[in-house]
């Protein structure tokens, strides 16, 4: 067995070291010596590539931190001017005797006219395409002058805007003058209902400089397909060619440092000059599939793409990781209306998960770092789905890498959202050439699933009051709406059938509104009845859609967040700088109170409202999430807006700025469990339920059931124990049916908890808590909690203790460091238990004795 795996390590070692790295390529990435100014003054300053402008101002200590304050409306001025960009950049000899010596710049934002040594190559109009050009001609030996001149994106299209005889219905641009829809730049720049208004400019991605001869690899896509035990594999290799000629493709494919193609088969081409694509295939046996988070590995193929000379001298090569599984989208009438589910390796999926909006609005400060905590995050909490949003941005590579490697599928919106769009040709061109760059860019990746054209625009045309609202006549209207069919219904699908085919795409999400009954019988849905429509909570259980794609709440982030960009002084929902970070201020900090007021009591301090906010949050995202599971496969998908924030405030986010996570992200965890036992009261009975959605390998869930009937001191009024009995993945299953009255016996809703616990191989599982009456009417006492800190492994174990029923208990550090993280929090506590709960930290057990408060409900309206 050793002479055999090493045989196999020495034919990979020779296979590989066969190629090598072509001397006839260099790629040099441009990152030091920028600097900026604006035209007006000339004066140069020091800058960060990749960067914007208002981080380099803030480098300089030339504007005050937009986030902190009020400052947001002191830097306003920065997008009404052009700034300039500049460095200086070394070419060798060696370099210009190359047959192209290219520029590709991968990220410009937006207006840009770039030049070299004082020669014009490049003018550019979206941040979402990278762009190059051959600049070998203007280049000499040494040093050399790259400059590019960003117009004020506000400049650019002012006129335009001025121009037209319609104004586009921009509901979220935070200026109240929809110039977003002229720019293929990120709409939440200016402004949404959970950011500010930020309008950036900038070298936002790399700048490559990149020499080469003979032929260059441009890009690699493989488009796999499963038969039986053996997987399909076609190679499309995109190539520049300057050298005509006869040259050979060759695959690779490895995983765990084993070579899976057995045999090298290189594929002879004859190129002539020019941009091409060419085709090669392989097979790969009994492959290693990838799967979803919760369902199996994410299994992940090192693919190499290696070109040579007749002379078998290597010219380029071309790596990515690749994952081999199937993913459909169906959507389809069914007797119950309009299906939407997702199936992966054949296995209808029900995804759960969030929609993310891009991390900061200053985008290069989005760290690697950062997308891993992200993802970590997705990961613990128990995602499978992660929605990126029509009004951000076409992420960066490391958030899909993260995404394959976690096993997050990956729903892409085309940036548009909420508002209707230009029509003319130039526009149409630009948004096709977008959508081709980015469709091939990310179609690889195991972890995406599907393409969405927009967000929310067709429900708005028929439901948002456009038309009257902007006093559009019929003619102007109709314009629009072919504008509209043009884009999304033509050019986006004809974009994704070419260069991504199979792909599920659709128009528009969501495809069904929200204000009649049958809307929740087609399709994807976003329901804002809460919220929005100012229903209680309990409008989650009755309103149920085939795939819910949308539904929120608000809160605030936690206080260590809100003393980030705010003082003492400021602590009032209705104070100038809470309402400054209040973006949604048709209703926002009016609505969280509205709705507190109607489940709690009145919390006593601002730091108890803030708490408060984010129980409430949580307590109605559980009581949807919940819904969604107990209704599959009628309902097969959850995503609640929204994962995350771009800068720090009160939102929907179930993590905060700074990634702390709120009530929401921990109770969206236990929520998400493979496994989880919910309850509901319905025509006069409660219902419980088993749910299961994690594949299991080849085994039944085993699962005994407990269902406690107790009183708020904790003894037992009844207790029925339900055998262990074989539940199958993917399923919802009603275990017990009772009616409230038998059950209660006369007692009073607010004087009762019923739970329920999972037992599973002889252990009980953490029971989830169903309460009769709102938080408000029950008479909680001042629970006696105590805990005791112990090291454990990375970390720190910090084990509660209560003599009464605690509900909602939080766990803070009041001196909190970066990376700490508890592994559950706000949980409720029933009478004489305990719980541990594991903190990451590298402090020791004593200092977090020292440094640890503890909050429960009851604290809020008691002092």
């Amino acid at each position: 067995m050793k002479l055999k795996l090493m045989g196999r390590f020495l034919l990979v070692i020779f296979f590989l070291s066969f190629f090598t790295k072509s001397i006839y390529s260099q790629v040099d990435t441009l990152k030091s010596g920028w600097e900026f100014g604006r035209p007006d003054e000339r004066i140069w300053r020091s800058a960060t590539v990749p960067g914007t402008v208002h981080t380099d101002l803030l480098a300089h200590h030339l504007i005050p931190d937009p986030f902190k304050g009020m400052n947001e409306k002191a830097v306003q001025w920065v997008d009404k001017k052009d700034w300039w960009y500049k460095c200086t950049f070394e070419v060798s000899a060696a370099q210009l005797k190359q047959d192209v010596v290219e520029l590709e710049f991968l990220g410009l934002d937006t207006y840009a006219e770039v030049s070299v040594n004082n020669k014009d190559v490049l003018v550019t109009n979206n941040m979402f395409r990278s762009w190059s050009a051959d600049v070998k001609k203007h280049l000499k030996v040494g040093k050399n002058t790259l400059l590019i001149k960003f117009e004020s994106p506000i400049k650019h299209d002012m006129p335009r805007f001025l121009r037209d005889s319609v104004i586009y219905p921009a509901g979220n641009d935070a200026s109240d003058i929809p110039l977003s829809v002229y720019a293929r730049k990120a709409p939440y720049h200016y402004g949404w209902d959970w950011g500010p208004r930020l309008v950036t400019s900038g070298v936002w991605r790399p700048v490559i400089l990149r020499a080469w001869s003979g032929a260059v690899i441009r890009n690699v896509n493989y488009i796999t397909t499963l038969d039986g035990n053996k997987a399909h594999v076609t190679m499309k290799t995109q190539l520049s060619v300057t050298t005509p000629g006869k040259y050979f493709l060759t695959p690779s494919l490895d995983i765990q440092h084993r070579e899976v193609l057995t045999k090298r088969v290189s594929k002879e081409l004859i190129l002539n000059a020019g941009d091409t694509t060419c085709e090669a295939s392989f097979d790969v046996a009994s492959p290693l599939l990838w799967w979803p988070n919760g369902m199996g590995g994410q299994h992940l193929y090192n693919a190499t793409a290696y070109l040579t000379t007749e002379k078998k001298t290597a010219v380029d090569n071309f790596k990515k990781k690749i994952g081999i599984r199937t993913i459909e989208v169906e959507n389809k009438p069914d007797a119950q209306g309009e299906s939407f589910f997702v199936k992966v390796n054949g296995r209808a999926v029900f995804m759960k998960g969030s929609n993310y909006i891009p991390q900061d609005n200053f985008l290069p400060r989005v760290t690697k770092g950062k997308y891993k905590k992200l993802f970590d995050d997705m990961q613990e909490s128990h995602f499978n789905m992660v929605r990126v949003w029509g009004g951000g941005i076409y992420e960066n590579d490391d958030f899909y890498d993260l995404a394959d490697e976690k096993g997050i599928l990956v729903w892409q919106d085309f940036m548009y959202a909420c508002t209707l769009y230009p029509g003319d040709r130039s526009f149409l061109e630009n948004a096709r050439q977008e959508a081709i760059y980015n469709i091939n860019r990310l179609k690889d990746h195991p972890s995406l699933a599907l393409w969405c054209g927009n967000n929310e625009i067709a429900v708005a045309i028929k439901n948002w009051g456009w038309q009257n609202g902007y006093a559009y006549t019929n003619l102007q209207y109709e314009s629009m709406q072919r504008a509209y069919d043009k884009l999304f219904k033509e050019i986006l699908p004809t974009a994704v059938k070419e260069n991504d085919p199979g792909r599920f795409y659709f128009h528009s999400s969501p495809i069904s509104n929200w204000g009649k009954k049958e809307d929740f019988t087609k399709g994807d849905n976003h329901y804002w009845g809460i919220w929005h429509g100012m229903e209680w909570f309990e409008a989650f259980n009755t309103h149920i859609p085939r795939f819910m794609s949308e539904y929120g709440f608000q809160s605030f982030p936690a206080m260590q967040t809100i003393d980030s960009f705010a003082t003492k002084d400021d602590y009032h929902i209705f104070s100038n700088v809470m309402q400054s970070h209040q973006k949604s201020p048709a209703k926002g900090n009016t609505a969280i109170k509205t709705y507190m007021d109607h489940y709690y009591n009145t919390p006593v301090d601002f730091p108890a409202f803030v708490y408060l906010s984010q129980v409430l949050q949580a307590e109605g995202m559980k009581v949807a999430i919940e819904a969604h599971r107990r209704n599959m496969p009628y309902c097969m998908g959850t995503l609640y807006w929204q994962l995350n924030d771009c800068w720090p405030g009160p939102s929907w986010s179930g993590r905060d700025f700074y990634g702390r996570w709120k009530a929401l992200q921990y109770y969206a965890k236990r929520a998400f469990e493979p496994v989880i036992p919910s309850s509901v009261e319905e025509d006069g009975q409660l219902k419980t339920y088993v749910i299961t959605d994690e594949k299991a390998d080849k085994t039944a869930w085993n699962i005994g059931i407990n269902l406690t009937l107790a009183d708020l001191q904790g003894n037992i009024i009844s207790r029925k124990k339900i055998p262990a009995r074989k539940l199958q993945d993917g399923t919802s299953t009603l275990v017990n049916t009772i009616a409230i009255n038998d059950l209660l016996q006369g007692r009073k809703r607010n004087e009762v908890i019923f739970y329920t616990e999972l037992v599973n191989q002889n252990k009980v599982l953490n029971p989830n808590l169903y309460y009769f009456a709102v938080a408000k009417e029950i008479a909680l006492q001042q629970p006696d909690i105590t805990f005791a800190c112990k090291a454990a492994g990375k970390g720190v174990d910090v084990t509660i203790t209560t003599k009464q029923l605690a509900r909602n208990i939080y766990l803070e550090l009041t001196a909190e460091k970066e990376g700490e993280h508890f592994e559950d929090n706000f949980i409720d506590l029933l009478p004489g238990t305990q719980r541990t709960i594991h903190l990451q930290t590298g402090r020791t057990a004593a200092e977090i004795q020292q440094q640890l408060k503890i909050t429960s409900l009851v604290d809020t309206y008691k002092k």
